[in-house]
């Protein structure tokens, strides 16, 4: 069906380190300039001759027209962007999942890097990386102070050089030196392992080139430990989307061939498509269908899908889809609320122009834009409550957010207010324990998984901790000022 409409994601704290969640469409410009005004891009030349001229000191032509683009286009959404050279680099390597680096998914914790797990075959692997080492030196500098944006750049580098790392590993009491050689890294976006007889649990953290062919090995994998699978969890917590095609084929995965996953609706008309379960909707031009080795069984297997606030684009559709073809049972928290489309058009062999062109609807015709998808049942993050929530940031969150075209949604003043009492008592609870470590989120998939546990229980019909607190938040009908 010609090219494909690829979305755009939203960037996850403690994703993988450095990865950029924005994807990619390739396409053409369109023919034909609509007319331009006159007036106003002469008044643009002028202020251009004034700058060239007039400013302080000496302008860079170059840096003057990309940051006259640049702002140009930040002034329609959240998602709109002009990449430059470098930019444009760094989206490309986030849409393979692949960067020079030493292969670590990587956190913050008290000011520095923490190993979360060395990739797998990774320089950071072979050199013995543990989950939970922290790195509190990269060469020279002490990463005590760093962004996190600081530490993944000085980590990273050319293929086969070295960086040294100084490494504190809690567990030993010990800290050590290591020098890695830096190489290609291909990101693993879907883990998965049998929780116990019968269960399994399945994450995808990313929809990338390669996530559908690694989340059907995954599946071949589970089902060939466990043949008579009795209930799948697919987490979708945190994950920010990625490739629509990756979307189309995981719903599709547990689908009929002909149930619709998702529409899309623009000005142009590659925009106005309507993508099914069906091969020739997810397949590339010229690909084999890396779904078609899995078992007929995985149509009808019991399966609870687990989101959050982070489930954000590419992630809400595929729970969009399952949840109104009633194909499984969505727990966790209502999702991020990004339902637009992205075109990344390129402009030269380094700059290129990512704009939305397109909003989308779940197969029942709803615009999740601005609110997201609510549960079926909501689960708090953990035990003693949601710790984070209402800090997180969603879509309706975002200044200049696209409204939904189904009635607009404004900014949620209850939600707001929240927020800030939440801060307020972080703060004043670290006073409290006078500056200790706060306790880290649960890793997921862990036997420490609040959610998970509850998503198990649903499927063995046992009893789930429903939250007493979550409450779904409603849009606001548009007001006229």
């Amino acid at each position: 069906m010609g090219a494909k409409l690829k979305v755009a994601g939203w960037l996850a704290v403690g994703a993988v380190a450095g990865a950029l969640t924005t994807m990619q469409l390739q396409a053409t410009a369109r023919n034909g300039v609509s007319q331009l005004p006159l007036e106003e891009l002469q008044q643009m030349a002028a202020v251009f001759g004034m700058i060239k001229t007039d400013y302080v000191e000496p302008v860079d032509e170059k840096k003057l027209i990309g940051d006259a683009i640049g702002g140009m286009v930040s002034g329609l959404d959240p998602h709109s962007q002009y990449f430059d050279k470098k930019s444009f680099k760094e989206f490309r390597e986030a849409t393979t999942g692949r960067f020079v680096g030493i292969g670590i998914e990587m956190g913050m914790e008290d000011g520095l890097v923490k190993v979360v797990s060395p990739i797998e075959g990774s320089p950071a692997f072979r050199a013995g990386l543990k989950s939970g080492d922290l790195i509190t030196k990269i060469d020279d500098t002490m990463v005590k102070g760093l962004t996190v944006d600081q530490a993944v750049k000085k980590m990273r580098g050319d293929p086969q050089t070295k960086v040294m790392l100084t490494v504190f590993r809690k567990s030993e009491s010990r800290s050590f030196p290591v020098t890695i050689v830096r190489e290609e890294i291909r990101t693993q976006s879907v883990r998965s392992k049998v929780i116990e007889p019968g269960y399994a649990w399945l994450r995808v953290s990313q929809f990338q080139d390669r996530t559908v062919e690694d989340f059907a090995r995954k599946l071949e994998e589970i089902y060939k430990a466990e043949p008579n699978l009795k209930g799948l969890v697919l987490d979708l917590r945190n994950d920010p989307g990625g490739l629509l095609e990756g979307a189309v084929a995981i719903s599709a995965a547990f689908l009929p061939a002909d149930a619709v996953v998702v529409s899309t609706n623009g000005q142009i008309a590659d925009s106005k498509q309507t993508f099914k379960a069906s091969p020739s909707d997810y397949l590339r031009r010229g690909g084999s269908d890396p779904l078609r080795r899995l078992p007929e069984a995985l149509k009808k297997v019991p399966l609870i899908v687990l989101v959050n606030e982070g489930s954000a684009s590419a992630s809400e559709i595929v729970a969009g889809a399952l949840q109104d073809h009633k194909r499984a049972v969505l727990m966790g928290a209502q999702t991020f609320g990004k339902g637009s489309v992205q075109t990344v058009r390129q402009l030269s062999p380094d700059t290129a122009l990512k704009i939305t062109t397109a909003r989308y609807y779940t197969p029942s015709g709803a615009s999740i834009q601005a609110k997201g998808i609510v549960p079926d049942v909501m689960i708090d993050e953990t035990a003693e409550g949601n710790l984070f929530a209402a800090l997180r940031t969603r879509e309706a969150d975002l200044e200049k957010h696209l409204q939904s075209g189904q009635g607009a949604e404004q900014k949620d003043e209850a939600r707001e207010k929240a927020r800030d009492e939440a801060r307020k008592k972080l703060e004043e609870e670290a006073i409290k324990r006078a500056a200790a470590p706060a306790k880290p989120p649960v890793e997921f998939g862990s036997a420490e998984d609040f959610q998970l546990a509850q998503a198990l229980n649903r499927l063995k019909g046992k009893p789930v901790l429903v939250s007493k607190t979550a409450v779904e938040r409603k849009p606001e009908t548009d007001t006229v000022n």
